[in-house]
């Protein structure tokens, strides 16, 4: 799983020239997590990296599940 996410996050790094961290972490959901619960705190990222002042305006934000996605 290492090697795969080192080799997309390189690929992605080349395309796009986004710097990402060092390492990651890999977190499976388990029965009792809530796939929102984890998504909301992804999205809340921004925010506590002090880039936006509120998630809405981040480009980049992972909409939640009630939002319909874009065609």
């Amino acid at each position: 799983m290492e090697k795969v996410v080192r080799d997309w996050m390189r690929f992605v790094a080349k395309q796009t020239g986004v710097r990402w961290q060092n390492g990651f972490f890999d977190h499976r959901l388990r029965s009792n997590e809530s796939l929102e619960e984890k998504s909301n705190y992804i999205r809340q990222n921004p925010m506590r990296a002090g880039l936006v002042s509120a998630t809405e305006p981040w480009k980049y934000v992972w909409p939640s599940s009630d939002v319909a996605p874009a065609r």
